[in-house]
């Protein structure tokens, strides 16, 4: 389902050459739930944007659902993405003028898949799942941070993707809330869909199928159920 093959990715930053991702490879199979773990500055977001095709890496191939995405096009990188993919962002990314609901609603506003497009009833009932159904007509600052985290992670399933991409989605979460999210995220695991993570805690290896730590931008298997 994903596959990363020798990838590297380097960027150029005042005239040094900064090389988060080194050499990596993996492979996530369908229904997996892998979590990558690292401190800060080791490459793991770095290596979910390659994933996602947000950024091209430098050398190596990443692969998703067999594709290559080093030869898609603009336009059928944003077609696969809006099909397979949900991504939960790191940082609050919520639109400030719209309500939650609306915010949830907006991936079917760009889908390439006319049923799904304006799919109100879809972003109430994603809502109503996640435990948010009584504030959706709330705009993202009468919102506490664990349910801001819960509204994106909503929206990132609005176009029922095979894949969901998770950056950090517990991070600045105070202990309940954070098991609270996790707990969520497995429901979304057990419901089929196939999840690749990062983060800094450790105390999340148990929710995975299989976790790796991440440092100087090399991976290294840790556990495997």
């Amino acid at each position: 389902m994903i596959k990363l093959v020798n990838v590297t990715k380097e960027f150029n930053l005042d005239e040094q050459v900064i090389t988060p991702v080194r050499d990596v490879n993996l492979e996530v199979s369908k229904g997996e739930f892998v979590i990558i773990i690292g401190r800060s500055g080791t490459g793991k977001s770095t290596m979910l944007n390659l994933v996602a095709g947000l950024i091209r890496p430098t050398t190596g191939s990443v692969l998703v659902e067999g594709r290559d995405l080093a030869q898609l096009s603009d336009k059928e990188m944003s077609r696969l993405r809006s099909r397979e993919m949900g991504y939960v962002f790191q940082f609050p990314s919520l639109l400030p003028a719209l309500t939650i609901r609306d915010n949830i609603a907006m991936p079917s506003t760009f889908s390439a898949d006319e049923n799904r497009k304006g799919s109100p009833k879809r972003a109430e009932d994603l809502l109503e799942m996640l435990g948010l159904g009584e504030r959706m007509d709330c705009y993202p600052r009468h919102l506490s941070a664990g349910e801001q985290k819960r509204a994106v992670i909503a929206r990132s399933l609005m176009n029922e993707p095979r894949i969901l991409l998770a950056d950090e989605p517990t991070s600045d979460l105070d202990e309940r809330t954070e098991k609270e999210i996790m707990a969520l995220l497995k429901q979304i695991h057990d419901s089929g869909v196939t999840i690749l993570m990062v983060t800094h805690s450790l105390g999340l290896v148990p929710y995975a199928t299989r976790a790796y730590s991440m440092g100087k931008g090399k991976l290294e298997l840790t556990h495997q159920k």
